[in-house]
């Protein structure tokens, strides 16, 4: 199976972007929508409300919102996997256009639901018969005093398409656009962003000091566009919030994800009382390189001169193997990804970087998406997609108000899958094999831990200057980035004016503010979690899959509290962040043994 020819078959949702299903689809909703409203406005809010029409009316909800995220869907898929076809954005705007029209006529029973009397409410939740919509219900209420009327909840909706969106769908066409110029021995040539960032971690040098130039270069050529995106992005938000009554940025993400101000502190504190850890690590890494300073392009930089490739079929047996040595109905889960083609892995010009997994709805399957480049870096990608796909796959037994995870524990199966796949590569590799798996892993940990916090700490400051200076320069934004990250560092890596302005490309800042700290709360997690199954063994195995088969039908205290879990606890966080520091201490124990060996 090559990569190359490894698309996903998109047609179990429509055949193409003229599929005369797609119409038909948006009709039969826009009808089903104006049906929902006629019949169940005004009867929540209502001191009449019983358990009985409350419960016909959800689930006429969710059968309705189930069907109208499918077109979406397909739309969302075949522009990521092609962002340079204009037909492709062409039909998301044309149906982003169309779900508002029917969104704005939903808008009123979240709002009734949020002002309905706790007095009335509350007896009716406690009727077995809602038992499966109590935390949805509690979910959509924690947002009760940010809501506003409904003629302005609509207003905002309708203007999202010509306002946040568009911007969003502006910097995702901008940036996979850009044709970064890479000159190679002596050769110019053009690469798409996912290709620049893998010479990153190329063994040779150079070829990553030019990979960080091609990559400055292009982002710096359209940092006008670039600068002005976030800075209108970063001023919507801030006009949001104040109309809402945020009382802070990151509050409405916090709430979505269902976490307390206190946690997430106490989180992101634990992450950066151990950056050290990160410096301790770098000082090893670059002794071993031989270097008087590590730079930027020097941070994923490989110990070992190796042009090996693995093909997709290596990684498929890999990651199948790693998921079935820990559980059989795992690895049944992500099989199904490979035989059905629910994964476009193929690298091409116009597809947007990084990776991601949708999940749709719990009557449909997922979707991977990732640029497969032959690298062992590329198998760990492709676990930590699966293991968000087979959460998807496993959690389809939820009804769709609970299908979905709230963001933190979304990045628990991920970040497990890919901690399976990597102690299945460590378990047989040589010495020197070995040791580079752990620097690509501990590498990889920093990223989404402790680069992630500071990630955090630059949107925080970021969002603040914005309200407080107005409109900010390029060079405004540089520094902002360039403190936050040098940080982590302290003196083992010496980030470059190259990187001042490599905030350009990172989407998560302009599609879905503070997500960033999700990353860090999830792998801290799973280290937690993954020791205790190296404790437990098989017994921990049932309780983890029955926790993805849980989906989002709890919220994610209560949801970790099944396993033991303290999630208020820093304790808890800082036990995690020990598995990092044993990860450190194990590659300078391998270091150690390397050097003996090489005597």
């Amino acid at each position: 199976m090559q990569t190359t020819n490894f698309a996903w078959d998109l047609s179990d949702l429509f055949t193409g972007v003229d599929d005369p299903k797609i119409e038909e689809s948006l009709a039969s909703l826009a009808a089903l929508t104006a049906q929902f409203a006629e019949r169940w406005r005004g009867k929540i809010n209502t001191d009449q409300l019983t358990a009985e029409s409350l419960l016909a009316a959800v689930t006429e909800y969710e059968t309705l919102v189930s069907a109208m995220v499918k077109p979406i869907c397909y739309a969302s898929l075949l522009f990521s996997s092609d962002t340079s076809n204009p037909k492709h954005g062409a039909l998301l705007q044309h149906i982003q256009e169309r779900q508002s029209e029917m969104s704005v006529q939903l808008i009123f029973f979240e709002l009734e639901m949020l002002a309905a009397k706790p007095e009335v409410l509350d007896p009716i939740l406690a009727d077995e018969r809602l038992q499966d919509y109590r935390h949805f219900i509690h979910a959509s209420r924690l947002f009760r005093d940010f809501r506003l009327s409904e003629p302005e909840e609509k207003i905002i909706e309708e203007k999202a398409n010509t306002g946040i969106r568009a911007w969003e769908r502006l910097f995702e066409e901008s940036v996979s656009a850009i044709q970064f110029k890479v000159v190679l021995d002596g050769q110019e040539r053009t690469m798409t962003e996912p290709e620049v960032l893998a010479l990153l971690r190329e063994p040779d040098r150079e070829t990553r000091a030019a990979a960080a130039t091609s990559l400055t270069n292009g982002l710096t050529e359209n940092s006008r566009l670039l600068t002005y995106i976030f800075n209108t992005l970063v001023l919507e938000k801030a006009i949001n919030d104040r109309l809402r009554g945020y009382a802070y940025p990151e509050q409405a993400r916090h709430i979505s994800n269902e976490l307390d101000k206190e946690t997430v502190d106490t989180v992101v504190e634990v992450c950066k009382e151990n950056y050290p850890l990160v410096a301790r690590y770098y000082r090893t890494k670059r002794e071993m390189m031989g270097l008087d300073k590590l730079t930027h392009y020097d941070r994923y930089a490989p110990l070992f001169d190796t042009k090996e490739e693995y093909s997709f079929d290596q990684a498929r047996e890999t990651v199948l193997d790693s998921f079935g040595r820990f559980s059989p109905e795992m690895a049944d889960a992500a099989e199904q990804f490979f035989t059905n083609r629910w994964i476009d892995a193929q690298p091409r010009s116009g597809k947007r970087g990084g990776a991601f997994c949708m999940y749709v709805s719990p009557d449909h399957h997922p979707y991977v998406l990732m640029s497969y480049l032959n690298r062992k870096d590329d198998i760990m990608t492709l676990g930590h997609e699966l293991g968000h796909g087979v959460h998807a796959y496993l959690s389809r037994g939820q009804s769709y108000v609970n299908f979905s995870t709230a963001l933190p524990v979304a990045e628990l199966a991920s970040t497990f899958g890919e901690m399976l796949v990597f102690d299945k590569l460590v378990s047989t590799s040589s010495l020197d094999d070995k040791m580079a798996l752990y620097a690509e892993k501990i590498e990889g940990v920093f990223a989404t831990v402790f680069r992630q916090a500071a990630m955090f700490s630059f949107e925080q400051e970021l969002h603040k200057a914005r309200r407080e200076l107005g409109e900010l320069t390029s060079e405004e934004i540089n520094d902002i980035w360039q403190e936050s990250i040098q940080s982590m560092f302290a003196d083992s890596v010496e980030l470059g004016d190259d990187h001042k302005c490599w905030w350009m490309y990172v989407s998560h800042f302009v599609g879905s503010p503070f997500y960033v700290y999700a990353y860090s709360f999830g792998e801290l997690l799973v280290m937690a979690l993954y020791s205790m199954y190296r404790r437990e063994g098989g017994a921990f195995v049932p309780k983890y899959v029955e926790m993805l088969k849980t989906g989002g039908s709890c919220a994610p205290e209560e949801l970790l509290s099944r396993v033991g879990v303290s999630i208020r606890d820093p304790e808890f966080w800082r036990g995690g962040m020990k598995v990092v520091e044993q990860l450190v201490a194990d590659f300078e124990e391998i270091h150690k043994q390397w050097k003996a060996q090489s005597r």
